[in-house]
């Protein structure tokens, strides 16, 4: 129940934010969400000043509580601006904040602390309008800095008597607001931030293994090249679909290779191994880099073993019946990031070639290993079945095996 309503009270929370802030770009989004949060801090603290002069004395501050309430209905229409203009939201705060605070001053006088919150105007300037329009941010920090010092020297007493008890408690209340708005903004803005990163974060682990994206933000500047002496390679295709794509249609076909392709993902996760890419409904991944460990060709065998029953489970979901074919090389490889737009980490060498050449001329529904991969593979759990040797473009003649299972397979490590 607590969880239930924590929930609810973030998803409300959230949606107040994200007012008027529809059909704009992540980055003007996130300025529009501090602004709103922005606007909703305005709200709150100006009905509490409204409040409390009423409460002191309603007749004398009469001007005071007509200032704050009108400081609180524009702020309510700050996300209603943001539909009209991404920087009409922020002008109306700056446009009505500055003159008000200006003659809250004029008022109450400096001792009242009023002009502090002009300070609030200049550490938000840059939230407001964003690092893009710096002109805005400074043209606000002059104005916000001119019209505190202004308040300081021209309004040493108020228009309005007021009580020198109810001053001192008018400068902490203002202070406290201060302290509270920048804090508050502060935070909104790094948590902001964090999420951006934490997003980009995500969107890089899956593309990039993780040790990869490490060296990008070490050395940015370097290209990244490794040779490995030793690994493997997977190369997987689902026999005759193009014409099983035509029959099914753009829609299903999509949705069969999207559920087919995370559950390969989630056994690539499972077993240790790197996903490269997949090429409509080929699927390639390697063991044993960019990390090298001594087990890649079992903890390939292992996961194409899986593969097969995860198509079948997949197939049945479908209301089809789905023959894929297999193929394993082990050697030496190189891989790297190639391009600079849409970049990619992708593998290439002799064994890539024949990993491939092995799931273009094996059975269906059989795994095709060759002969270095052959002997990389413990024999816990698979026995081979000799296929003899076959030509293999471009390698010439090759012997290799198929992979027969001796018993359900463990998993593999992952460390």
């Amino acid at each position: 129940m607590i969880l239930e309503a924590t929930s609810r009270r973030s998803g409300a929370l959230r949606r107040l934010l994200d007012l008027g802030t529809s059909g704009y770009g992540p980055n003007e989004r996130r300025r529009l969400n501090v602004l709103n949060a922005m606007a909703a801090l305005i709200v709150v603290s100006s009905l509490a000043y409204a409040v409390s002069y009423a409460l002191s004395d309603a007749r004398t501050y009469r001007w005071v509580i007509a200032i704050n309430l009108a400081l609180a209905v524009m702020a309510l229409l700050v996300p209603l601006a943001h539909r009209v203009h991404v920087l009409l939201g922020g002008l109306i705060i700056m446009v009505t904040e500055v003159p008000a605070l200006f003659a809250l001053v004029a008022i109450l006088g400096r001792d009242s602390g009023v002009q502090l919150n002009l300070i609030v105007g200049t550490a938000a300037a840059f939230f407001v309008f964003g690092s893009t329009r710096p002109l805005f941010g400074v043209i606000t920090v002059i104005v916000c800095f001119a019209a505190h010092v202004a308040a300081w020297f021209w309004f040493p007493v108020g228009m309005v008597r007021v009580e020198r008890g109810f001053l001192a408690q008018l400068y902490v209340g203002s202070a406290i607001n201060v302290f509270v708005l920048i804090a508050a903004l502060t935070y909104y803005s790094f948590r902001l931030v964090e999420r951006a990163e934490a997003a980009t974060e995500a969107l890089l682990n899956n593309i990039l293994p993780d040790a990869i994206i490490a060296r990008l933000r070490e050395h940015p500047e370097q290209s990244i090249a490794d040779a490995f002496e030793r690994a493997s390679i997977l190369f997987s295709d689902i026999q005759n679909f193009v014409p099983l794509s035509k029959s099914l249609g753009v829609s299903r076909t999509v949705a069969l290779l999207n559920e087919m392709m995370r559950r390969f993902d989630a056994l690539a996760q499972k077993h240790g191994v790197e996903k490269i890419k997949t090429i409509g409904d080929s699927y390639m991944a390697v063991a044993g880099l960019p990390e090298p460990v001594a087990d890649h060709a079992d903890r390939l065998a292992l996961m194409a073993h899986e593969m097969i029953a995860v198509k079948n489970e997949v197939a049945a979901q479908f209301g089809l019946t789905i023959r894929m074919r297999i193929g394993i090389a082990s050697g030496p490889v190189m891989a790297g990031i190639i391009g600079t737009h849409k970049f990619s980490y992708d593998v290439w060498g002799d064994a890539v070639n024949l990993a491939a050449r092995l799931e273009a001329t094996g059975e269906a529904e059989r795994i095709q290993v060759s002969a270095d991969a052959r002997a990389a593979m413990s024999r816990q759990w698979f026995d081979f079945e000799s296929r003899g040797e076959i030509e293999i473009r471009g390698l010439g003649l090759q012997e290799t095996w198929y992979l027969v299972p001796r018993a359900a397979p463990t998993p593999a490590k992952t460390e």
